[in-house]
């Protein structure tokens, strides 16, 4: 017998179809003798909807407020899940997230998980029941209801995981696994039979919407085995699991790519210790989360050109601090454009693989591609591009890296 925590987002649970079509799975995998542990999300739509009310009432609505009202999105499924398990004979009791005491700190929106006691969890499963528990919420020490963010009923799977000892986590969603690439921009992408920690980290956070970077972040510390499956169809999804387990990785396992950076610069900074804090200082006050950064010295020696990435929606905000930096130190002018895009090749085996980065320039210039900027790590190589050529780039580069020919 193994522990198994499923979880089932907003379009797995959309309407009371689909809740009776999870149940009838969660049911068959109890009868294969396994305990089950189910987190879902709100139904799909719910958490928008009751956003809109909260505004309708409170343009700017109470953070601790609007996390009481949230919470009972996931609420009304945990209930209407146990009933449809019951209704098929399966025993089953739901838990809300200050039920189960999923501890949190108190950042109202955008809580994180502390500590979670799985006793009342455990007596159940002994007992041969199946616990459906509300995903995205818990309980700050106060006993105010906490909410984790979008998508943080995948971090409140994974961490219920982790505090239980599962054998494993399952992420059910509308796709079958994680891809090379998204299928939409290359029909030829090809589902991955598994992927590591790092890979699935990086692809995550440079753009890949298939799992919420705290979700992959939360089990790779906790190594909690980690799978991703489709709610619609059956398969073996993805395995994400450690480099040690694999013997031999390909050089590349995907791309990534995310369409909403914006690009900015500071011509004609003076070339003089600090000056990088004194641009990005404010940048980060303003809470504005820089990517990739380039400095180039002028042709005079005496001046610098500042580069970096933001994410589109802060471009006009940061626009309008660079401008006040710019008087403050004598800058020639301030630029920004939100027609690029980046770019990222993922991969642990560029570690034991030399020339990736020159393969993927070739493959680009070979499209007349023109790269605008560059960043490398261990296991990642990202470019920005201009826009347009955002489809054309992931689909050579998809083909330069055979990544539809499977490993």
């Amino acid at each position: 017998m193994s522990l198994i925590v499923q979880k089932y987002g907003g379009t797995s649970v959309g309407s009371v179809e689909r809740i009776n079509a999870v149940a009838a799975r969660v049911a068959a995998w109890r009868e294969r003798g396994h305990q089950v542990v189910v987190v879902v999300s709100a139904m799909s739509g719910e958490t928008n909807r009751l956003i809109e009310l909260a505004k309708a009432i409170q343009p700017r609505p109470a953070p601790r407020e609007l996390d009481v009202l949230l919470a009972t999105g996931e609420q009304v499924t945990i209930a209407l899940l146990a009933m449809a398990l019951q209704q098929i004979g399966c025993p089953a009791r739901s838990y809300t997230g200050a039920q189960m005491n999923i501890l949190t700190d108190s950042a109202h929106n955008k809580a994180r998980i502390r500590d979670i006691d799985g006793a009342r969890v455990l007596a159940d499963l002994a007992a041969g029941r199946v616990v459906v528990v509300a995903g995205f919420q818990g309980v700050d020490e106060n006993g105010d209801i906490t909410t984790l963010g979008r998508g943080g009923s995948d971090t409140s799977a994974v961490a219920i995981a982790a505090a239980l000892k599962a054998d494993e986590c399952q992420i059910y969603t509308d796709v079958d696994g994680v891809y090379t690439t998204d299928p939409r921009i290359e029909p030829r992408a090809r589902k991955l039979s598994r992927i590591t920690f790092e890979e699935m980290l990086e692809m995550a956070s440079l753009g890949s919407k298939v799992l919420q970077i705290r979700a992959v972040e939360f089990a790779g510390k906790y190594r909690v085995p980690l799978r991703v499956l489709s709610s619609f169809e059956e398969g073996e999804g993805t395995l994400i699991t450690f480099e040690e387990e694999v013997v031999e990785e390909p050089k590349i396992a995907g791309i990534a790519f995310a369409r909403d950076e914006a690009k900015l610069t500071v011509l004609g900074v003076p070339d003089q210790p600090g000056v990088a804090s004194r641009i990005l200082g404010p940048i980060a006050a303003a809470n504005i989360e820089v990517d990739m950064i380039v400095q180039n010295i002028a042709a005079d020696e005496a001046t610098t050109d500042f580069t970096f990435t933001v994410h589109r929606n802060d471009h006009p905000r940061a626009i309008e601090i660079l401008q006040e930096i710019a008087r403050e130190l004598g800058a020639r002018q301030v630029l920004g454009d939100e027609r690029i895009v980046k770019i990222s090749l993922v991969g642990v085996g560029m570690r034991s693989h030399a020339g990736i980065a020159s393969k993927m320039f070739a493959a680009l210039a070979k499209e007349k591609i023109n790269i605008r900027m560059i960043s490398t790590s261990e296991i990642k190589i990202s470019v920005v591009v201009d826009e347009r050529y955002l489809e054309l780039g992931v689909r050579a580069l998809h083909e330069a890296f055979e990544l539809d020919v499977p490993a």
